[in-house]
């Protein structure tokens, strides 16, 4: 009778386990990472009840262009002093 066996994914990368431990959800369904190294992470929740967790890094702001840069304060600036167009009526986009 010939055996079966699972072979590593080619491209897997030579990801390992470093740290299992079980967690329970509290009464809001959160549940505490130990030990994370970012604050932000893209969940995605699978189809066979798993969840995938990727760390998220913001970008640096020296990333981003000086004229984005100066933009975005200049629109900080005007929010702060109250400098704001009026609320947008959205509702003639509403299906209804």
């Amino acid at each position: 009778m010939p055996t079966a066996t699972l072979k590593g994914r080619p491209g897997a990368g030579g990801v390992t386990v470093v740290e299992q431990y079980d967690v329970a959800a509290d009464a809001k369904k959160r549940i505490s990472l130990r030990n994370a190294t970012t604050k932000y992470f893209n969940i995605k929740a699978l189809s066979n009840g798993c969840y995938l967790l990727e760390p998220r890094v913001l970008v640096p702001p020296q990333a981003i262009p000086p004229r984005v840069r100066k933009m975005l304060d200049r629109s900080v600036a005007s929010l702060k002093k109250g400098l704001a167009s009026p609320p947008i009526d959205l509702t003639p986009f509403l299906k209804g």
